[in-house]
């Protein structure tokens, strides 16, 4: 697979706001919560994360959501039904936003991130100690952003998800090198990039 995705047109049939989660449990304690066996039930916002979405909901600044879609982990899955609240949505769990699957590195220290992205420097199809490849998360966050377009129009697509995965749509979204996602600014939690 290539390292870099054709450009997304400038021209979308639709809005995108891309929204990492608040700050979770998993943040709290610096490990690393990737697999849904762990990521679905337990891990959910910390409450900092609880904060920081109520913030972000009085000071909300762009166009309100018209269908929110979201990584069905429950730090994520938390974060969103906030949002649906203030809005008065439902929420649509979507696979394709999980966690980047961090492999054998599941339930470790935060720290071991940087051990995986000095690989994905090198090469962003590596599947080292059974890390999902930079190329397989792109493939699949900008497939769901291919089909929201081919399928709907004028909708404000909210896509809560993680990271990683996030930092990786973005990356393959503007045509850029799945090697150079760690080089964008990292999203914080809670904080939301307009496409």
């Amino acid at each position: 697979m290539s390292n870099t995705f054709p450009p997304a047109s400038c021209h979308r049939r639709n809005r995108y706001l891309l929204m990492r989660h608040g700050h979770s449990q998993a943040n709290q304690q610096g490990l690393i919560i990737s697999s849904p066996e762990r990521g679905l039930a337990g891990f959910g916002l910390s409450p900092i994360g609880r904060d920081q979405l109520d913030e972000l909901l009085a000071e909300w600044r762009w166009d309100p959501p018209s269908r929110i879609l979201h990584s069905d982990f429950r730090r994520t899955t938390e974060t969103a039904e906030r949002v649906a609240r203030h809005f008065g949505l439902r929420l649509e769990p979507e696979q394709r936003l999980r966690e980047r699957h961090f492999g054998d590195f599941e339930g470790e220290g935060d720290a071991r991130y940087a051990e995986v992205w000095a690989h994905d420097a090198r090469d962003p199809a590596h599947t080292l100690a059974g890390v999902e490849a930079v190329t397989e998360v792109a493939a699949r966050t900008a497939g769901l952003v291919a089909e929201l377009e081919q399928h709907h129009r004028g909708e404000t697509f909210l896509l809560v998800s993680h990271g990683d995965p996030l930092q990786i749509l973005l990356t393959a979204l503007e045509g850029g090198d799945l090697k150079r996602h760690r080089e964008r600014v990292s999203l914080a939690p809670a904080s939301i990039t307009p496409l």
